[in-house]
Parts: structure tokens; C-alpha cells; sequence
């Protein structure tokens, strides 16, 4: 996610197995020989984009990592806003993103390692297209969502209140128990919440994650000091901080309207978070409340689905049906691991729980990446 790093250093075996399957794209447009697909060669040093000027309208950047490390693809539009993007490109592999593009001035960003501002290419986009949202099902589809992110978004700030009114009284064990449960609304609503790219990294990046001179601060500073040092003393500023930075959140999560493919696509960006970064338990390092925000990423890939429905049901029932299935059987995966309201910790499951939680989300997520070309019309 935006200026975070997903440190390969901490991927167990089983987690290899599930970036390399997730991080697999397609290649069946042949390249950048297909009308509208932008072919993308990002490397530890350049990002060499197929085409710079391009007609508004939808594009597949089909972006393959010929560099050393995991990288990241994005396309920015004003102020750093985050149009669309695919994280966890390993070396060698190739993986496509869908991105409905407007007249206007864009930059596409590679960012090798999956830190910093990254390696930029402007992109200059002409011309009128018909805008997707024009479909009425694909509108009331966006109106839909924004509803259940100003519920979650309201959720979340009441629930962070809580969390850092215990970190204030020294209330270590009331502390640990509203640590999950006050991230439960930010894991749904975390495409929307981390295009506010300022915030997120002050929010929620883990330690080792910030750049040279900036501060380990938000959710997973409390949380070390919580389950590794038993100490919030010191904590006092860190939950102040924590809590203005939600108030903006949430404020700023009111005025989005998420455009129709970054809805389909964020569905599929909630799944990746588990597949390719938090079924490894690398998430909730110290307090192993990992199962949490598992549930948390499935409830706001669910709900976004839920808003494509009726579009998707006209152009694509069997896809809708697929689907229904896939999240039914990882809903039953996860569930076994349900302890009274909440979830059992991440390291009580042993490596063969967590293949057949891995292998229900992959398949999930292999039928959830094709919303984004329905929608498209592709």
C-alpha cells in the first residue's frame, strides 16, 4: 500500500507458495498489441511505460517486474490520489490492473521494494470516453458503498475513541481487547482509507515500514508497546495522534464516491492484503490478532461486491454464482477458528491450518480479479 513495504524477509514457506500463485497475472491480450493495454517494465531503477499519451477511456496496464525485488504499479492522479494500482509484483511475474481514465494529467509509479515515492512516468490522457458510472446499476453501485464506508468510517472512529481513551488510562488489558476490534472497520474500508496516502502510513504501517528520519507511530506503535513491552506510559501522544488522524480519515472517507472499477478493483485488493501480506502473520506481529483483519478485508471485499451485484448479475450470473461459492468456503474456512466474539490468535494455527486458509482465499481471489473486465466490459 502507499508508502509501506511488504518485506518479503518475513514470508514464511507457506506464504511464498500464496504470493507467487496470487501475484500470477493474465497474458491473454497479448500485450501492448491489444487496443487499450499499456505494457509496463518495471525494474530496481526505471519504470518504462508502453505509452505516455493515451485516449481517455478504460486501460489495462499489464505490468511485469523485470527487476530484483517486489514492487508495486500505480496510477496517480492529482495530489498523489491513487486512481488504481497492484501491489506484490514478484520478480519475473506479470500482473494486469484495469484503471477508467478521464482527460487529464496522470503519473504512472513503479516502486521497487515497494517503498518511497517511487520511479514516476507522467501520463497525459485526451479526449472524451463514455464513463462507465453512466450505467445506472454501476452508479447506485458506487451510492451503495459510499453508504456502507460512512457506516464503517463512524464505526471505526467510535471504536478508536474507546481504544485510545484505555491507552490514556494505562488500562493495558481494556487496551488490548478494543486493539482489534477498533480495527475491524479500517480492515473494511481500507481501499478507500489508504488513497489518502498521507494518512495511511501515519495510521498503519508497521515498524521497519517509514522512511529514513519519520517516526513509527499509529495502530502498530500502540500495539508493540502493548504486547512487547507492557509499557504505554509514553503512549499518551502516540493515541492522540492516532485519533486526529481517524477524525481526518473519516472525514475525508464521507466525500469519496468510488468510481466503478476502483470498486471492482478494490474488492480484489482487500483479498490480496490477506493473500499476499497478512496470511503470514506479518500484519499484528506482536499481538497475533491477525484473524481479525482476515475477517475484516473478507467483510469489505464482500460488501463491495454486494454494491456490483445487480450489474454483475445481468452480465454475468455464472461469474456472481462463482463467487457466492468462494466466499461461502472461506467463510467456513475462517469460521473454524472463531473464538466466542472474536478469532482465535495467529499463532495457534499450524502451517497446515494456514495452507487451507491460503489455498480458500487464492481461489476466492482468482474469481474475484475477474469483476474488474465485466464491469469493464471486456
Amino acid at each position: 500500500m502507499f508508502l509501506r513495504s511488504r518485506r518479503t524477509a518475513l514470508l514464511p514457506t507457506v506464504a511464498l507458495a500464496v504470493l507467487a500463485s496470487a501475484a500470477c497475472g493474465s497474458e491473454e491480450d497479448g500485450g501492448s498489441s491489444a487496443a487499450g493495454t499499456v505494457t509496463v517494465s518495471a525494474t530496481d531503477d526505471a519504470c518504462e511505460v508502453g505509452a505516455t499519451e493515451l485516449p481517455a477511456g478504460t486501460h489495462r496496464f499489464e505490468v511485469t517486474n523485470d527487476g530484483s525485488k517486489v514492487t508495486e504499479f500505480y496510477v496517480y492522479g492529482e495530489g498523489d490520489s491513487i486512481v488504481a494500482e497492484v501491489e506484490n509484483i514478484a520478480p519475473g511475474l506479470t500482473r494486469e490492473l484495469l484503471a477508467e481514465l478521464s482527460a487529464g494529467s496522470y503519473q504512472a509509479v513503479c516502486k521497487p521494494g515497494m517503498v518511497g515515492d517511487g520511479i514516476r512516468q507522467d501520463l497525459t490522457v485526451t479526449g472524451d470516453a463514455e464513463e462507465l458510472a453512466q450505467d445506472e446499476k454501476l452508479a447506485q453501485a458506487g451510492v451503495d458503498y459510499q453508504q456502507y464506508v460512512q457506516t464503517e468510517s463512524a464505526a471505526l472512529l467510535q471504536q478508536t475513541t474507546a481504544f485510545v481513551a484505555a491507552v490514556k488510562a494505562g488500562d493495558i488489558a481494556g487496551a488490548k481487547a478494543l486493539y482489534p476490534v477498533a480495527r475491524t472497520p479500517w480492515e473494511r474500508i481500507e481501499p478507500v482509507a489508504e488513497s489518502f496516502g498521507d494518512l495511511d502510513p501515519l495510521i498503519d504501517a508497521r515498524e521497519g515500514d517509514q522512511e529514513p528520519g519519520q517516526d513509527f507511530t499509529g495502530f502498530h506503535r500502540i500495539e508493540k508497546a502493548l504486547w512487547e513491552t507492557g509499557d504505554i506510559s509514553d503512549m499518551g501522544p502516540y493515541a492522540d495522534q492516532l485519533l486526529v488522524n481517524v477524525q481526518e480519515i473519516v472525514t475525508r472517507a464521507g466525500e469519496v464516491t468510488l468510481e466503478p472499477l476502483q470498486l471492482a478493483n478494490g474488492a480484489k485488493a482487500l483479498l490480496d492484503e490477506i493473500a499476499t501480506g497478512k496470511i503470514t502473520g506479518e500484519e499484528d506481529r506482536y499481538s497475533h490478532t491477525d484473524l481479525w483483519d482476515f475477517a475484516g478485508n473478507l467483510d469489505g471485499s464482500k460488501a463491495a461486491i454486494q454494491a456490483l451485484r445487480p450489474y454483475l448479475e445481468e452480465h454475468d450470473p455464472k461469474l456472481v454464482t462463482e463467487i457466492d461459492q468462494r466466499f461461502a468456503a472461506t467463510d467456513a474456512e475462517l469460521g473454524q477458528y472463531r473464538s466466542g466474539d472474536g478469532w482465535v490468535l495467529y499463532d495457534q494455527l499450524d502451517e497446515t491450518q494456514l495452507h487451507a486458509l491460503s489455498d480458500s482465499i487464492t481461489a476466492l481471489t482468482a474469481s474475484v480479479s475477474e469483476v474488474a473486465a465485466v464491469v469493464a466490459g471486456r
